[in-house]
């Protein structure tokens, strides 16, 4: 007995002694002086933002390696000779792949410092000032989280990490795919097309907008009937959507048409109607925003507000496009001396192209395609050799790895984005408009076209046409831009599957499809010889009524101006104003006079103010396409034998005293009858 009561006592001194220390600490910790206490603090929020930036690095690492997985196979399948699945739609597998993972096989362990606590106000502030202890801290607004993921806040913190700012996509990701596209024009066939391009890409995205936003007005009439609408949404919510569905981004078939180098006009007319119907797409979106009827009803209709947003419309692309193409002609660099400078130089100054049209209140889509455009018509002859060929380079690796990445992140998003609404309903109406809404695009304003159209776009190119609308990032980046509203959360999750559909689909059966239509391939691009003489002549004539009066001016004043390429103004501009062309001729203009560097010359060229000098002969010609001959060699050709000189010899080309060396294909023999033979 006395043994345990002895055990006893000693227990109870023990617990007395740790009850004691107890309190001494809490004493001290309490009496620590606040600088003490303020550096304790401190070392926690450094372990914080040092796990922070681990996390973000880790999820950078993420897209590196999917676009590192994405170029070995497209490698392999470059190797393999695969077409039926491009880089873009396999980065999306990859996305979605790493997505499922993310989503449900990762999970972050909950932190036990985070306290949940309720706070009742009337709208959600984008910053909130918290007083704790007397100290202000200031927390920002990340979105909203639904009742049955408050508990879950650690793993939609990693799912928010890995889902970027829109912004992002707009300022850095955008631009770089925008102005490749402008700076990689082929402008031969484009120009050759001009006309038919601006009538698909204008009109025909109005059309198809409308189309779309008719037809998905009723399905959400449907829907409301129904009882499948859980919020609201209204008639210009779905023009909004018919806007965004209708930017086309065929990269998939385009790449195909490249590799296998399909019918150059077939080329031209998608890659056209592609690059312009995005910047179309864009301001016709903003314009459907900016829509506000007076009175307490924004949505109903007013025409004085239509009007108002079709002035917006009008006001902003061609602010847009004049801001662009301003900024690609002040783009005018002499640094030729430094080749690094004068690139780093020329990419600052197209980037900044954007970011001004969007700090003007313009859309920097139109200003930057416009300046890519103006800059490799005027700049990109100024640049020496090895800046012209790293700008090339430069540009063409930002579109990939840019291109890929959205790509990659589309996949992403569709397992990481929190906010999805997916309707059935919905979605089978949105496959339904947009395929209802390109045939109204495509098939009558192909019909109109033809009528003035000597070089027909036949029925299989139409339909080739029509099944080359993928949507792409354009759509994407639109439509993930504002996913605040229930509207716009269901149009981003739909979105998401008509762009998988397109690019798995449609991209995936182009060679499949160009069989069916029996579409001719392995063309090339630049040595078209496959039609007649007449032929050509027919359709310079054809396309260059537009741009004569353009072509002259720009060839004679502008690029003299602007260039070292061209002749000079002192051939150009009357005698009275020799000073003045001499002050703005630059010194290279006289060494390159002969050499213009222009790649569509021979395409938009007056046939009246053209003459094609072989050794000492002079043949001219008219806007009818007659030929007059003067030199001993031509007294018995025919015209069918000009025809022939025309279409397959190396000629030069004399255009009001300035000579142009165009060099044509070699394939045939350029003139073989003994009576007439050349001299050369």
């Amino acid at each position: 007995f006395k043994s345990t009561s002895e055990n006893l006592a000693t227990r109870t001194l023990w617990l007395l002694v740790l009850v004691s220390l107890s309190v001494c600490i809490c004493v001290c910790r309490a009496s620590l002086p606040p600088e003490e206490d303020s550096a304790m603090e401190n070392i926690v929020t450094e372990k914080k933002a040092e796990e922070s930036h681990r996390q973000d690095s880790a999820d950078l690492l993420i897209f590196i390696l999917l676009l590192t997985l994405t170029i070995l196979t497209i490698w392999l399948f470059k190797h393999r000779r695969f077409r039926f699945l491009h880089e873009t739609g396999l980065a999306m597998i990859y996305g979605l792949l790493v997505g499922v993972v993310l989503r449900y096989g990762i999970h972050v362990p909950r932190d036990v410092s985070n306290v949940t606590l309720s706070c009742h106000v009337n709208a959600s502030p984008a910053t909130l000032l918290v007083n704790v202890s007397g100290k202000f801290y200031e927390y920002t607004l990340k979105g909203e989280i639904s009742a049955n993921e408050v508990n879950d806040v650690q793993d939609n913190e990693m799912l928010r990490k890995v889902t970027f700012d829109p912004e992002v996509f707009f300022n850095i990701l955008l631009p770089p795919i925008i102005f490749h596209a402008g700076y990689s024009l082929k402008r031969r066939h484009f120009f050759r097309n001009m006309g038919s391009i601006l009538a698909y890409a204008f009109l025909g995205t109005v059309i198809s907008c409308f189309i779309i936003g008719l037809l998905m007005y009723g399905c959400v009439m449907l829907m409301k009937q129904v009882g499948q609408l859980d919020g609201d949404f209204f008639f210009t919510d779905c023009l909004f959507f018919g806007a965004i569905v209708s930017a086309t981004d065929p990269v998939t078939v385009l790449a195909i048409f490249n590799e296998l180098q399909v019918d150059v006009d077939l080329y031209a007319l998608l890659f056209g109607e592609s690059v312009l119907n995005d910047a179309v797409a864009v301001v016709l979106s903003s314009s459907i925003v900016a829509y506000q009827p007076e009175g307490d009803n924004s949505h109903t209709f007013e025409v004085m507000a239509m009007l108002k947003s079709f002035g917006i419309f009008l006001g902003v692309f061609s602010g847009s496009f004049a801001l662009g193409v301003a900024t690609g002609v002040v783009t005018f660099t002499k640094l030729r001396d430094f080749q690094l400078l004068e690139t780093a130089l020329f990419f600052l100054m197209s980037w900044s192209t954007f970011l001004l049209a969007e700090a003007c209140g313009f859309t920097g889509v139109v200003a930057v395609l416009f300046c890519g455009i103006t800059q490799a018509h005027y700049t990109y002859n100024n640049l020496s050799p090895e800046s012209q060929d790293r700008t090339k380079q430069l540009f063409e690796l930002l579109n990939f790895l840019a291109e890929n990445f959205i790509f990659s992140y589309m996949g992403l998003t569709l397992f990481t984005f929190q906010n999805h609404v997916f309707n059935p309903m919905f979605i089978v109406g949105a496959f339904l408009a947009v395929f209802l809404g390109r045939a109204a695009n495509i098939y009558p304003l192909s019909f109109l076209l033809n009528l003035g159209r000597r070089n027909k776009i036949r029925s299989n190119f139409q339909h080739m046409m029509m099944f080359a609308g993928l949507r792409g990032a354009m759509t994407f980046a639109l439509s993930i831009r504002d996913t605040a509203t229930y509207a716009r959360q269901m149009m981003f999750s739909t979105t998401l599957l008509v762009v998988f559909f397109t690019v798995w689909i449609c991209g995936g059966g182009t060679t499949q499809m160009l069989s069916c239509q029996r579409i001719r391939v392995g063309v090339d691009s630049d040595q078209d010889n496959s039609v007649s003489g007449s032929e050509r002549r027919s359709t310079k004539q054809e396309s260059a009524w537009l741009f004569r009066i353009w072509y002259n001016f720009d060839h004679n004043y502008l690029k003299p101006i602007l260039t070292h390429s061209g002749p000079p103004l002192t051939a150009t501009l009357p005698p009275c104003c020799g000073p003045l062309a001499r002050f703005l001729t630059s010194p290279q203009a006289y060494e390159n006079e002969g050499q213009l560097k222009d790649d569509d010359s021979d395409l938009i060229l007056t046939d009246g103010d053209i003459n094609l000098t072989y050794g000492d002969i002079t043949v001219s010609t008219d806007g009818s396409g007659t030929h007059t001959s003067g030199g001993p060699a031509f007294a018995g050709a025919t015209s069918d034998d000009l025809d022939r000189e025309l279409t397959y010899g190396d000629h030069e080309l004399v255009m009001r005293g300035t000579r142009l060396v165009l060099p044509m294909d070699d394939s045939e023999p350029p003139f073989t009858d003994p009576h007439h033979r050349l001299r050369m």
